[in-house]
């Protein structure tokens, strides 16, 4: 083989080896930024669910773009980019009403108050215990000082991880979203339930809701919600949170968070029967998925088990 054609091929296999590296670093990325889209305004509106919680890893790949909830992460980690969520509270009694206070810090270490209202709260709240049952979706009111405080109902004894959702309003945050959590423990005898399996379809207060789609960790996806009752397609959703129905979901495991965009368009009290997100899942097993809707007035929380490839 003479010298030219053997620094040829030299040549080429260095660039291959070099275009390789460049592709795999752009895929990974270094991650900053902040979230999944929630909204946040003072409130003090509840709304329940389901359970599980405990506290994992929180590296993992939550810094990788495309491998967490949007941007923030998968939510397992209590300080994101100069953002913390602080409390002094560790544990909550079982089986009462309580009050779970907490704030959150800036890059500068003082209380953030300015916050971004996004689905028309400026802060969403959610807890859930370790086998993802006990679920509360709740919207926390702000004093002055920036302290919030979260309306939690009676919480099952176990291990939970609480999760604040949202938007610094001004500041290196603003216009990021962030989901930061703690975890609190409550004391007894704790039951564990254990995990629906994988299903496409759950029924609640009279409702059927039949999801479909193929989800893959780390990739961009549309689920589809369709919503049913005694067979027939439901078409008088009313809309909640500006959308006609919140879709939430949590990691078997270790808890990661998700939060499913609505794209479906509000146009009056007869949204249904069917309902598109944007999903987006950091880790391939399965999801528990809580979707919240309003007819009539009340609001509803199905429950099912999605797997995730």
């Amino acid at each position: 083989m003479s010298k030219a054609l053997r620094t040829t091929r030299h040549a080429l296999a260095a660039a291959a080896v070099t275009t390789a590296l460049a592709l795999t670093l752009t895929a990974c990325g270094s991650g900053s930024g902040s979230g999944s889209h929630h909204s946040s305004t003072p409130s003090s509106g509840m709304d329940h669910g389901g359970t599980p919680s405990s506290s994992a890893s929180t590296s993992d790949m939550s810094d990788m773009p495309g491998m967490g909830t949007a941007v923030t992460g998968n939510g397992l980690a209590e300080a994101k980019d100069g953002y913390r969520m602080t409390s002094a509270t560790t544990a909550l009694a079982a089986g009462k009403a309580s009050g779970y206070r907490f704030a959150i810090t800036g890059p500068d270490g003082k209380p953030v108050t300015g916050f971004a209202v996004d689905q028309t709260r400026r802060m969403h709240f959610y807890a859930i215990r370790s086998d993802l049952t006990g679920f509360q979706h709740v919207h926390p009111a702000m004093a002055e000082d920036g302290t919030w405080t979260a309306p939690l109902a009676g919480l099952q004894p176990g291990a939970w991880r609480l999760y604040a959702s949202f938007s610094p309003d001004g500041g290196p945050g603003r216009g990021k979203d962030f989901v930061l959590s703690r975890t609190v423990k409550v004391p007894g005898m704790a039951m564990s339930t254990p995990l629906a399996k994988a299903s496409g379809t759950t029924t609640i207060d009279g409702y059927t809701i039949t999801v479909k789609g193929e989800p893959m960790a780390g990739m961009a996806h549309q689920l589809t919600a369709t919503v049913t009752k005694g067979g027939k397609p439901v078409t008088d959703l009313q809309p909640y949170l500006d959308t006609y129905a919140h879709l939430t979901a949590f990691h078997q495991g270790d808890l990661a968070f998700a939060h499913l965009h609505p794209e479906t368009k509000v146009d009056g009290d007869h949204g249904g029967p069917a309902l598109t997100f944007h999903a987006e899942f950091a880790r391939s097993g399965n999801w528990r998925l809580f979707l919240q809707f309003q007819t009539a007035g009340r609001l509803h929380t199905a429950a099912l088990t999605l797997h995730v490839g």
